[in-house]
């Protein structure tokens, strides 16, 4: 539960992703380019992901649906910037792989008739932002 995770401030993730960056090893959690968000991909398995902290801050506050995107970045682009005060940020856990150690960005998108995991990769730390 998120409520029992560390909360992941900006220079957590910061850190977190300078760690998968270093990381080299082969790992079928990189069968696919997530360093934009994507749904989960069949080729990694969600029990290969163990959540480590939240960037959720209040489980039972609605957070905003407003994306940050000042450079003009859309929701996928791999270039986006993580911001944690703002969506699909604001709704995250953030998990490492059990097999090599990586990090990833993940929460549950769920529109009227469907739910759908999605990943990203944390592995840039320069698009870690913490915009006022």
């Amino acid at each position: 539960m998120q409520d029992q995770l560390p909360q992941a401030t900006p220079p957590l993730l910061r850190e977190l992703a300078t760690r998968s960056a270093d990381i080299s090893q082969n790992c079928n959690c990189r069968a696919v380019d997530t360093s934009g968000w994507i749904s989960l991909p069949l080729s990694l398995p969600e029990t290969q992901l163990a959540d480590v902290a939240t960037l959720i801050i209040d489980p039972y506050a609605e957070p905003t649906f407003t994306e940050y995107h000042p450079e003009g970045t859309r929701y996928d682009s791999p270039t986006a910037p993580i911001a944690p005060a703002w969506y699909p940020y604001n709704r995250c856990n953030v998990a490492r792989c059990t097999q090599c150690g990586r990090h990833y960005l993940r929460y549950m998108e769920a529109g009227g008739y469907f739910v759908d995991r999605r990943i990203r990769a944390l592995e840039n730390p320069a698009l870690v932002v913490d915009p006022a």
